[in-house]
């Protein structure tokens, strides 16, 4: 059984643990975060142990980077990348439950837990994160650092832009997109073209000013 250190002490890196402990799929030793207070401390009995630069460290183990925001993910990857860390030190953790036919593919680092659904020719990029019962249906697209919360459905042939967030329960219509950075509030129904950095709310899904969004907003940890 591999090794695999979780980076991010965090409810998905928790979530993660116990996935892949009840599958066997990896021999969890430990994990990294750059909260000093957390030095030693024991996380649903595996360590902390160290900070995220002291992966570097553990040449023999792989890693998974285990924070729900892309945006952090992907700079946690950039300062890992300036260590010396090459991407095919990263672990990918799919939930048994999860199914998907020939002509998908999952990006290495990305995390796909209990139901997530993936019908024909779906291709996510590296480092994604699905939550539980997630639907991507034919010909779906996402790049790298996109993030779903529990419940999203896209329709045939969806876009979904680097770093992305869509959340909880909310849906895309076929054939439309969803821009780099952008966020997708929790039920939102997108029925058209969502441009990158923006963020859209509601039923059908609108765009609203940032500073004053908060529900659904994209977790930080």
């Amino acid at each position: 059984m591999s090794e695999l250190i979780l980076i991010s002490v965090s409810g998905l890196a928790r979530e993660v643990l116990a996935m892949v402990r009840s599958s066997g799929q990896y021999d969890v030793v430990g994990l990294l975060d750059d909260d000093k207070e957390m030095a030693g401390v024991t996380v649903d009995g595996a360590p902390v142990l160290g900070s995220i630069d002291d992966a570097a460290n553990y040449t023999h183990a792989f890693l998974l980077v285990c924070l729900a925001s892309g945006k952090a993910r992907e700079a946690v990857v950039d300062r890992l990348t300036s260590l010396g860390i090459h991407e095919s030190r990263y672990a990918t953790a799919v939930d048994p439950s999860v199914q998907y036919p020939e002509g998908c593919r999952i990006g290495r680092g990305s995390i796909l837990l209990r139901n997530v659904t993936l019908t024909a020719a779906v291709t996510l990029g590296s480092h994604v994160v699905a939550m539980p019962s997630v639907t991507f249906t034919h010909d779906d697209d996402v790049a790298d650092f996109a993030t779903f919360g529990a419940g999203v459905s896209l329709g045939g042939g969806v876009r979904v832009g680097k770093a992305a967030y869509l959340g909880m329960n909310s849906s895309v219509r076929d054939r439309t997109s969803v821009g780099d950075y952008a966020t997708v509030g929790m039920g939102a129904a997108v029925l058209s073209n969502v441009p990158a950095g923006e963020t859209w709310v509601g039923v059908p899904a609108h765009e609203i000013d940032q500073h004053v969004f908060t529900f659904g907003k994209e977790p930080s940890r």
